[in-house]
C-alpha cells in the first residue's frame, strides 16, 4: 500500500502565505508519514471552489493568474493543484474552465452538477459537457480531460483529484490511498469462505488504517491542520498486482464485466464500509479504466462497457473515470453519460463523478497510445447515448427524493 496523495486544503490561494504555510505543512507530513515507513506518492493542494475567490477579468489576465498559482504551488512543493469545482448557482465559472487549463499543465478543475438537497442542474450537466468536448482538443491525444471531472454528489475533503476542494474554515488535510494491491492479497490468500476474504480485507485495511492515523493525529495536533481523514478507496496501478479488476476476480468473477462482478464489486465496497477509522471522500471503488491493467485488458476485450461501470457504481465505487471515447463524440451525448451520473448520486445519496475522455482521431476499438507511467492502454468504447430532448433537454434544476426503504 501506498499514499497516492497527502492533499492539502486551503480557503483562497490569493491570502497571504496561505501556499507556503501549506507547503511546509506538507513537506513536514510527507516526512513524517516516510519515517513511519509509507512511500508518498506526491502532495497535493487543493482550494475552495475558485468562482469564489477567483477574480473576474479578461481571459489573458485570468490564464496568466492560473500559471502563476501553478507555479507557486510547484515552488512549494506541490505536484498537482486543484481549484476546485465551479458550481450550479454560479454557471458563467463553468466557462472559464477550458483556457485555465490550456494555461496550465498540473492544475485541475472540476464542474459540480448537483446542488443540495437532491437538485440535479440540467444547464451545468451541459456546461460539464461542454468542457470535456473542449477540453479534449487541447491536446493531440486529449489527455487534458485526465485535469478535469463532472462532480455528482461529491463533498468537500475529498483528498482524490480532480475532486478535491475545501468547504471554507481553517486549513485542513485528508489522505489519498493506492491500495487495491490490499484487496488483491486478501483474496488471494486462499479464504476457504467470502465472509472469510472478506475479513481479511477488513482486518488489513484496520491495520494501515491505524498507522495512517497515528501520524495524522500527531501533525493536526503539533501543526494546526486539521485532519480531515481517510479516504481508503482502493487506488490501483497498471500492474495486475495493484489491480481492483484483477482482485474482484479473485474473489470468484470469471472475468470483470461478466455476471457475479457487480456482486463482487459490492462485497469490496461493503468491507471498506465496515473497516473502522475517520472516513473522507468516495471510500469506495475506484474503477478507472486507463489507471487499472485489469480494467483496460477487459474493456479492450469487449468484456467490461460504460454501462457496467455505471452499474458497478450503484453498488460500490467512484463513477466513471478515465474512460477512452471516440474523439468524434458530440457534447450531446456525453451530456445523456453525465446526466445519468448525477440522477444515480442523487437517487442513491452517493458521491459519483465523471472524468470522460475523448480521444481525437480514434474511433469504437481503436488502440489508445497514451504514454503515461500510470495508464494502462486500451481500447476506445463504444457509446450508446444521443441528444437529449424535451424535459431532459430543460434549463431547470429538478429534484431526485432520496429512495427510502418502507
Amino acid at each position: 500500500m501506498k499514499l497516492r496523495s497527502i492533499t492539502c486544503f486551503i480557503p483562497s490561494p490569493l491570502e497571504d502565505n496561505s501556499i507556503e504555510a501549506a507547503g511546509a505543512f506538507a513537506a513536514t507530513a510527507r516526512k513524517a508519514y516516510e519515517s513511519a515507513g509509507f512511500i508518498v506518492q506526491t502532495v497535493r493542494l487543493a482550494t475552495s471552489p475558485f468562482a469564489g475567490w477567483f477574480p473576474r477579468v479578461e481571459s489573458q489576465n485570468a490564464m496568466t493568474l492560473a500559471h502563476e498559482l501553478e507555479q507557486a504551488a510547484k515552488v512549494n512543493g506541490f505536484e498537482y493543484l486543484s481549484l476546485g469545482p465551479a458550481l450550479p448557482e454560479e454557471l458563467h465559472s463553468f466557462e472559464r474552465i477550458p483556457e485555465l487549463l490550456a494555461a496550465t499543465q498540473n492544475v485541475f478543475f472540476s464542474g459540480l452538477m448537483t446542488t443540495d438537497g437532491g437538485g440535479v442542474s440540467l444547464p451545468a450537466v451541459r456546461l460539464c459537457a461542454a468542457i470535456i468536448h473542449k477540453a479534449a482538443s487541447l491536446s493531440p491525444d486529449g489527455f487534458t480531460n485526465l485535469r478535469f471531472a463532472a462532480l455528482a454528489n461529491v463533498s468537500a475533503g475529498t483528498p482524490f483529484f480532480p475532486a478535491a476542494y475545501h468547504g471554507g474554515g481553517k486549513p485542513a488535510f485528508a489522505l489519498a490511498t493506492e491500495a487495491a494491491d490490499l484487496a488483491v492479497q486478501a483474496f488471494q490468500a486462499g479464504a476457504s469462505s467470502l465472509s472469510e476474504a472478506r475479513d481479511g480485507f477488513v482486518e488489513s485495511l484496520q491495520l494501515h488504517a491505524g498507522l495512517l492515523e497515528e501520524t495524522a493525529t500527531a501533525l493536526e495536533r503539533d501543526l494546526g491542520f486539521c485532519y480531515g481523514g481517510i479516504d481508503f478507496s482502493p487506488a490501483p496501478f497498471p500492474d495486475d498486482a495493484i489491480s481492483l479488476g484483477a482482485a474482484i476476480e479473485w474473489l470468484g468473477s470469471p472475468a470483470l464485466g461478466l455476471h457475479g462482478s457487480l456482486a463482487a464489486a459490492a462485497v469490496l465496497a461493503e468491507a471498506i464500509d465496515r473497516a473502522q477509522f475517520r472516513k473522507a471522500g468516495f471510500n469506495g471503488l475506484m474503477l478507472p479504466v486507463l489507471e487499472d491493467s485489469r480494467l483496460a485488458q477487459r474493456a479492450a476485450e469487449g468484456t467490461l462497457s460504460i454501462k457496467d461501470l455505471l452499474l458497478y457504481s450503484a453498488v460500490c465505487g467512484a463513477g466513471l473515470d478515465t474512460v477512452p471515447l471516440p474523439g468524434d463524440i458530440s457534447a450531446d451525448q456525453l451530456a445523456g453519460i453525465l446526466l445519468d451520473v448525477a440522477v444515480l448520486a442523487q437517487r442513491l445519496d452517493k458521491p459519483l463523478t465523471a472524468r470522460l475522455m475523448p480521444v481525437p482521431g480514434k474511433s469504437v476499438g481503436d488502440r489508445t497510445d497514451f504514454k503515461f507511467a500510470y495508464f494502462a492502454n486500451s481500447r476506445v468504447l463504444p457509446v450508446h447515448a444521443g441528444t437529449l430532448t424535451r424535459s431532459l433537454a430543460g434549463d431547470e434544476v429538478f429534484y431526485i427524493h432520496r429512495r427510502e426503504r418502507h
